[in-house]
């Protein structure tokens, strides 16, 4: 019997099975780094590193008393995990028995991947649907040709800008149906949507087939990973977006939207509705408005997180970390809210609320503040002027808790990169005589800050974070080696679709994988999917 089960309250593989199939409220966390996480995991395991709990389950976990479940596999988080979590208030914390392992041996699927819910989902709208798609070298021999079509790249503006389809225009998978028919005013123009793999293309088709536009429909297969493989160029730096919406095309796809709500179950709420829900102590209820970013920023409800339609359609687990949870979208436009909530009902969801009504409702505008479980510790701080000059004596040791795909970007001159818990063992900490934690924003070195504080050594955090440093306009420097790495730089799974330098071998797999996840499904028994087959 795994160690943990003298020690903490366990639950069994079963028991969470039974639950997920159930339609019970139940968080499934996974405390290791996501590259690990990313090589094997149950299907609804939300990943969130231990080091990374205070910054992050107040947003994922909202109700304190919903049933969590805690495991790894092997490495001796859950533990801490546990303890942290019941230290936050949270008072139905359990450890997984047996751990990932446990999960295994009982009979559990194991996935590969991050946000496979919404991948499998999207394998298995294409099954059920027959979603209509055409190979890369067919769309490029269409734009030799100079034929009569758009191209329209569902992925979020950051992806697209890195590569494009050539002559691509950015039109992130939750705009695409509200804005289709401004790009694409004749019935007689193709259009083809592409992502970087096969989810965002296909769910995003199949949403201009069930909002029942004229024109012809198709994904690009295999997105830019078939286009690559097939030895096609991609465009760099493209920055097209999508048209403003007419009054007319408005009206027909508002229409259209609402009928797809109501075939699919999705339920309006008022304002009084809303906080019925929010005062349920049985419910645990997220507040997400689905538009851009930019309209977020603009102004927006206080206490809806920001949550584009098509990412949370891509990856409800990084909004969302309690299965069977209720969910309450918001838009202002009444499109793209219902289009959303129609794919999130297919996907298992079974509470999911349209709020449209915004008067009397608290509004705010501005980026989304954290959301922490905690007030920062009071820990001493350090400016970006007084480290800078500092610097340059060398006796200060500067950490730096960035992910690494951010280290790389760039960092202080001289940093090292660690993940929390901060590996107090490595000769240099051990021995250092004072040190100074950084992050972005701060938040994540107040935290370690916190931990280090009571040893022999005078440790504070960087006011303000790297983004300070660079206001101050002082230079980064780039890259990681092994020299500057003081963890394993696991914390960030390498997607075999994002970027430009991925390996061939490795996107063929990733497809492979893809074309899989039906059948994984079939095994696994615990989704709930309910694709719509007739409109």
């Amino acid at each position: 019997m795994n160690r943990i089960t003298h020690l903490l309250p366990v639950i069994s593989s079963e028991s969470v099975r039974q639950s997920l199939k159930n339609g019970a409220e139940i968080a499934l966390l996974d405390v290791r780094e996501e590259g690990p996480f990313a090589s094997a995991h149950p299907l609804f395991a939300v990943n969130l590193p231990v080091g990374r709990i205070e910054e992050r389950i107040a947003g994922l976990v909202p109700r304190k008393d919903v049933p969590i479940i805690v495991y790894d596999n092997g490495e001796g988080r859950v533990t801490k995990a546990v303890h942290l979590l019941q230290s936050l208030g949270y008072s139905a914390v359990s450890a997984l028995e047996g751990g990932l392992e446990g999960w295994k041996r009982s009979g559990g699927e194991i996935f590969i991947d991050v946000n496979v819910p919404s991948k499998a989902f999207g394998e298995l709208v294409e099954h059920v649907r027959h979603t209509p798609s055409l190979p890369a070298r067919e769309v490029h021999d269409r734009i030799k040709r100079g034929d009569d079509l758009v191209i329209l790249d569902a992925r979020r503006f950051i992806e697209y800008n890195v590569m494009a389809i050539p002559g691509g225009r950015s039109v992130p998978g939750g705009e695409l149906v509200l804005r289709v028919r401004d790009i694409a005013p004749s019935p007689e123009t193709t259009v083809i949507v592409n992502c970087a793999g096969r989810t965002r293309s296909i769910i995003g088709t199949q949403s201009l087939v069930n909002a029942g536009i004229p024109n012809p429909v198709f994904a690009l297969r295999n997105g830019t990973i078939g286009w690559t493989l097939e030895g096609l160029s991609l465009e760099q730096g493209a920055a097209r977006k999508g048209a403003d919406v007419s009054e007319q095309n408005h009206q027909a796809v508002q229409a259209r939207a609402e009928l797809l709500a109501e075939r699919t179950g999705v339920r309006p709420v008022t304002v009084e509705g809303l906080e019925r829900l929010l005062t349920d102590p049985q419910r645990t209820v997220y507040r997400l408005d689905v538009r851009s970013p930019e309209e977020y920023v603009e102004g927006h409800l206080k206490g809806f997180r920001s949550a584009p339609g098509g990412q949370l359609v891509q990856a409800t687990d990084e909004w969302v970390g309690v299965r069977h949870g209720t969910l309450v979208l918001t838009d202002n436009d009444g499109v793209r809210a219902r289009m959303t909530a129609h794919w999130l009902r297919q996907l298992g969801w079974n509470e999911v609320y349209v709020l449209e009504e915004w008067d009397g409702l608290p509004f705010e505008t501005g980026q989304e503040a954290p959301l922490l479980s905690k007030p920062l510790p009071d820990v001493e701080m350090i400016s970006a002027v007084e480290l800078h000059d500092r610097l340059e004596g060398g006796d200060i040791l500067v950490l730096d808790l960035a992910g690494s795909p951010a280290f790389r970007k760039g960092h202080i001159p001289g940093a090292r990169f660690v993940i929390r818990p901060v590996p107090v063992s490595h000769p240099t900490i051990r021995e250092a005589r004072e040190i100074v934690l950084v992050s972005p924003n701060g938040i994540a070195a107040y935290l370690a800050a916190a931990d280090l504080v009571g040893g022999s050594c005078r440790v504070r955090a960087l006011k303000g974070g790297t983004e300070a440093w660079q206001a101050t306009g002082y230079a980064l420097e780039t890259g990681l080696d092994e020299v500057q790495a003081f963890s394993t730089p696991d914390d960030v799974y390498k997607r075999p679709y994002e970027g430009t330098d991925n390996a061939v071998e490795a996107m063929q797999a990733y497809l492979d994988w893809e074309y899989g996840l039906v059948a994984q499904l079939e095994k696994d028994g615990t989704h709930g999917f309910r694709v719509l087959e007739n409109i």
